[in-house]
């Protein structure tokens, strides 16, 4: 049996406890880095730049709003807003990183949702010019909330 003995000093020892978290953050920052949003960097100024930011996604919608509104984002993220945050992680939105700021919303009529002509609206959320969230909603009996951001197949 071999036995090792080592003389640690407490300097070093917090060295390396401080360099293994700065590792643990950085795969974290890269982790995060690797969701894209289509058109994340699309500035929305205007109600042309929004409904011409949902066309990219594949949603025709009718041009004007039937509803816009804006509110306060809490400090902390608590019900509602966690589980509709959990609909916007996989799309790559994170309104965690807009708590305590000023969201607007728009709503729109969308035209070509698949065999659904009528009742599916679509739910832009902007923070400043940048969209931070959004999704397809069907309100009502047989409704349903889906990604706004969605793998239909099209080319």
């Amino acid at each position: 049996m071999v036995i090792c003995a080592a003389k640690v000093s407490k300097k070093r020892v917090l060295l390396g406890v401080v360099l293994a978290a700065a590792a643990i953050c950085a795969v974290l920052v890269l982790l995060r880095g690797d969701r894209t949003v289509p058109g994340a960097s699309a500035v929305l100024e205007t109600n042309e730049d929004r409904v011409a930011y949902l066309g990219e996604l594949g949603w025709e919608v009718e041009p004007e709003p039937v509803e816009s509104l804006q509110f306060l984002l809490p400090e902390t993220l608590e019900e509602p807003y966690l589980s509709y945050n959990a609909l916007q992680l996989p799309q790559g939105f994170d309104l965690g990183d807009y708590c305590g700021q000023q969201i607007a919303r728009y709503t729109y009529k969308v035209l070509n949702y698949p065999d659904r002509p009528q009742g599916v609206q679509a739910n832009l959320y902007v923070c400043g010019d940048r969209p931070v969230a959004g999704d397809i909603l069907c309100p009502g009996a047989n409704g349903f909330q889906e990604p706004l951001i969605q793998d239909r197949g099209e080319t």
